[in-house]
């Protein structure tokens, strides 16, 4: 089932034009400096040991929980049951 839409083109600008906010974002020199020092951390972070173990230790998790999904459940219940404990309000 087909509907015609009708279409209207103008030829002249509108009588009140709608202000669209700037195409460029403005940033602050600040801001700017702080993105580029984490960015520079992280590239440094990304080149030390530390960033290393971490991705061993996270492919050893992964493979641990799909070897063993039942006990990584567990696991992961126990945790949460204990952090809820520990940081539950107190009434």
């Amino acid at each position: 089932m087909e509907q015609e839409v009708p279409v209207i083109i103008h030829d002249h600008d509108p009588v009140n034009p709608v202000k669209e906010p700037h195409s460029e974002t403005f940033i602050p020199e600040q801001v700017k400096e702080i993105s580029e020092t984490l960015s520079e951390a992280f590239l440094r972070f990304k080149e030390s040991e530390s960033y290393d173990l971490l991705v061993k230790s996270a492919d050893k998790a992964k493979e641990f929980i799909e070897k063993n999904p039942v006990q990584a459940l567990l696991y992961t219940l126990g945790a949460g049951a204990f952090f809820g404990f520990l940081l539950r309000k107190k009434r």
